[in-house]
């Protein structure tokens, strides 16, 4: 399956900075039962972003004007911990997310977003600290990513942030897991070809 690439990016980034956000709280179980992927966006943060009567909460950070739209989110550490769903990560695609910033990501959720093509950036605790700051003032939301020179650009700052390079060339290329397997498919079929000779029985 091909993703969007990831190239350079700008967009708003939502601040939501609190410790241990789980899949949960991300997408909750009731928008788990479909067959299908449609419709996740309405569950992303469903109860943080509704009120029980149904209506938007107008407290929730991605109800807000500023930050309405956002295609980035500035998170807390722990972020995506709890249980394994993948549903979690394509709610966020679903809703515009293309990149999540912060300090730690739950394991298994780190690969799903690989999976799925969302840009994971983890930075030191200080410089995290200083981006939420920015972001959190609705007059300085706006940055830009660009994963190519593996910056983030705001305000006449720079950060630099580190990403291991075969995940940053499956985002930059848009490619999932079976993608970046077939880029290496002469050396697959080189290496078949020579363990079938060093091993004729196998055939």
């Amino acid at each position: 399956m091909s993703l969007q690439p990831f190239t350079q990016v700008s967009g708003k980034a939502a601040p939501m900075l609190a410790a241990n956000i789980d899949t949960d709280v991300i997408m909750p179980k009731q928008f788990l039962k479909g067959i299908d992927r449609s419709g996740l966006d309405r569950g992303l943060f469903f109860d943080l972003r509704f009120l029980p009567d149904g209506q938007a909460n107008p407290e929730f950070v991605l109800n807000q004007p500023a930050w309405q739209g956002a295609s980035f989110m500035v998170v807390g550490p722990n972020f995506g911990c709890g249980s394994s769903r993948e549903h979690a990560v394509w709610g966020l695609k679903q809703m515009g997310i293309r990149a999540l910033i912060g300090r730690s990501f739950a394991g298994i959720f780190y690969d799903n977003c690989q999976r799925n093509g969302v840009l994971l950036i983890t930075l030191d605790e200080p410089v995290l600290q200083r981006l939420g700051q920015v972001v959190s003032q609705p007059e300085t939301a706006l940055i830009s990513i660009d994963l190519e020179t593996q910056q983030i650009r705001l305000q006449g700052e720079v950060i630099p942030f580190e990403i291991d390079t075969l995940r940053k060339t499956a985002l930059v290329l848009g490619l999932d897991a079976i993608g970046s397997t077939l880029q290496r498919s002469e050396q697959i079929k080189a290496f078949e070809h020579q363990h079938l000779n060093a091993n004729p029985w196998l055939s």
